[in-house]
């Protein structure tokens, strides 16, 4: 994309503008809500199609799997045909394959098309901000990204509050069946997103198929961690040499599949090194705080869900106060600081007594929203400002699966956790790793700060 293009896309009708970030912002809603509600689902739906509990969980998997193994491959091909055209099949797959969802008969069916849900989400995740970079102006480009992640904070916010009120007064596949409405108008409203011709650049199937087989060993080897952890261990080995086989075919390429060109970038390398670091602190502790309300304190999982509203409900606040600092102040800064608040209430949420007391978690909690936004949307801003505008969805592809990486290993944390000690401890233990893997986010971003303050530029 050419600068002049780029110009010209910023000073489009502003009618037309609005109706394409609000296009971009209502497909996150419906990626986002769909993986939401389904959590809360599991129970209703392995009663309904008679599996167990275990069996159900492959509903989320599928999921997860095929988000984390089609992100890298989306923002290429989206790159190649377009961003638009691939955002929107990107959305018309997820809205199709939320129709197979509700017609499911079985489990393998379900796990099939919950798999196709993914493939679609991930061409949303990967192109959603690369389309808004291309909507607004670069000096917005901070208060979009800030749009987003307060769509995305408020949408898992209600989710399950969603989910239930669905559940309360119909069947399973009703949860699916409402992406329709939502899917056919985003599809309409896509139009207005600019049209813009790819590079035409051929995908390498076989980087395509490692890239594939890497994530989906990394994403299974984690989830088979407590039952089968010699399988595990093979699956995470897997990983590991096929990654490394990915790197080593792409490493001569212009553009890479793996962006890496982008991350020989000292500012980008940063950006993704220090989101995989938030990421893995703030996962650990999402999958933390229910144990410790529920075993340690007691806390029914109506309070425990009340409890931890007030994290989401936070970062919908800081997010779009953190996408207009981000203009004004060193993003490496700002970074450094969420980072440290967000260790504070994670620290202060493990060591402080709650005899007693489980509203004290209340404004930790808070302080741990405040942090995540305050270092999630300025890192994502210098990732795409990192990237030049051709590379904008590989940007956005290495964002996401920096994201998914980061929640992958938090997980893998606390599973080893549960594994080796008890269920009273593991829960407060989670909290203060996570707690020091969000410093050492927020202190690796400090290494992308300039060495004179005065002279930083606003992308720092």
């Amino acid at each position: 994309m050419t600068a002049h293009s780029a110009e010209a896309i910023g000073q489009a009708p502003e009618p037309r503008r609005t109706v394409a970030i609000a296009s971009v912002l209502a497909a996150m809603v419906l990626v986002v809500l769909d993986a939401a509600i389904a959590n809360v689902a599991l129970p209703t739906i392995a009663r309904s199609l008679h599996v167990t509990p275990a069996t159900s969980v492959w509903v989320v998997t599928a999921y997860q799997t095929a988000l984390v193994m089609a992100l890298l491959p989306s923002a290429a091909l989206g790159e190649s045909l377009g961003h638009r055209r691939v955002f929107t099949s990107g959305v018309a797959l997820f809205t199709g394959a939320s129709v197979l969802c509700a017609l499911s008969p079985s489990m393998p069916w379900l796990v099939a098309a919950r798999f196709l849900q993914g493939i679609g989400g991930a061409a949303v995740m990967a192109l959603g901000v690369a389309l808004l970079r291309a909507v607004v102006p670069q000096h917005q480009l901070g208060a979009a990204i800030g749009w987003n992640a307060l769509v995305v904070a408020l949408t898992s916010a209600a989710g399950p509050t969603i989910g239930a009120m669905i559940l309360s007064g119909a069947s399973w596949p009703w949860l699916f069946a409402v992406n329709l409405p939502l899917g056919a108008v985003v599809l309409v409203a896509t139009r207005a997103l600019p049209r813009r011709p790819g590079t035409a650049r051929r995908l390498d199937l076989l980087s395509v198929a490692l890239n594939a087989g890497a994530f989906a060993s990394l994403v299974l080897g984690a989830e088979l961690l407590p039952s089968r952890p010699t399988l595990a261990a093979i699956l995470l080995a897997a990983a590991a040499l096929g990654m490394a086989a990915l790197v080593r075919r792409e490493m001569p390429r212009e553009a890479p599949l793996v962006p890496l060109d982008l991350l020989r970038s000292g500012s980008f390398r940063i950006s993704v090194i220090a989101s995989v670091c938030c990421f893995a602190g703030q996962t650990a502790a999402m999958v933390a705080l229910p144990f410790y309300l529920q075993h340690a304190l007691g806390q029914t999982a109506l309070m425990t869900g009340l409890y931890m509203t007030p994290w989401p409900l936070t970062v919908a606040i800081a997010a779009p106060l953190a996408g207009r600092l981000a203009n004004r102040v060193s993003t490496a800064w700002l970074c450094a600081a969420g980072g440290m608040f967000l260790a504070t209430g994670l620290a202060a949420a493990s060591l402080w007594p709650m005899q007693g007391a489980s509203w004290a978690l209340i404004p930790f909690t808070m302080l741990c929203g405040l942090g995540f936004g305050l270092f999630n949307v300025p890192n994502n801003r210098n990732m795409f400002l990192a990237a030049p505008p051709e590379r904008s969805g590989a940007a956005g592809g290495m964002q996401g699966t920096a994201r998914l990486v980061g929640q992958t290993a938090g997980a893998i944390v606390m599973t080893l956790l549960f594994t080796q000690t008890s269920a009273e401890a593991a829960p407060r233990i989670g909290l203060g790793i996570g707690a020091c893997l969000t410093l050492l986010a927020g202190l690796i971003s400090t290494l992308r700060a300039p060495a004179m303050a005065s002279h930083a530029p606003v992308s720092a």
